[in-house]
């Protein structure tokens, strides 16, 4: 699994390098393709754009945990906490490539059609998942969510876009995806 100093580094960095690290959570575990970076108060796209708040205490904490919220009334977004702690720099996880708990997957998301749709969103892949608020605040590196490097993991092209899904500051290239994937939430 990846070591805490992983995260302790701009969110821009971690952003990029999550793509191809392997998501657990229980039996269900998949590859990141698609990421986007959240640069704390100094993007107001991002929720600790207007400083700390009780919603927001976790993006200013220790480097590593996961930032869980809701999100439209039905959706749950995972983000990884990332920067030094008192910086709030996240990571939203905004898409991943299934590669185990695949049929569990399907019974949490019993109108994906096709695999490449069961976690290719950020609110698919934590239904997908299994992950909940209750997941706010969790450690990455010793709790129930957990990311991991291969130990053959393969060099992957980066494609850089705009964010998506987001009025302020949209046209940041901050989005991270691997090229061609055919698991990413919309075409790059």
């Amino acid at each position: 699994m990846l070591e805490r100093s992983f995260y302790a580094r701009p969110a821009t960095e971690v952003a990029r390098d999550c793509l191809g690290k392997i998501l657990t959570h229980g039996r269900t575990a998949g590859r990141i393709v698609e990421t986007e970076a959240y640069l704390g108060v100094d993007d107001r796209a991002a929720h600790a754009w207007r400083g700390l708040t009780n919603r927001t205490r976790v993006l200013f904490g220790p480097p590593g945990h996961a930032y869980v919220y809701f999100i439209y009334g039905m959706y749950e977004c995972l983000n990884f906490v990332a920067e030094e702690e008192g910086r709030a720099g996240c990571v939203l996880i905004r898409a991943l490539e299934p590669v185990a708990g695949i049929p569990l997957m399907r019974r949490r998301r019993p109108g994906a059609k096709r695999i490449e749709d069961l976690a290719s969103g950020p609110g698919k892949l934590t239904l997908a998942m299994g992950i909940t608020r209750r997941l706010n605040g969790s450690d990455l590196v010793r709790g129930p969510l957990q990311v991991r490097r291969l130990s053959d993991e393969p060099a992957a092209e980066i494609a850089v876009t705009p964010r998506v899904g987001i009025t302020h500051c949209a046209e940041w290239p901050l989005r991270f995806v691997i090229a061609n994937s055919r698991f990413v939430s919309r075409a790059s």
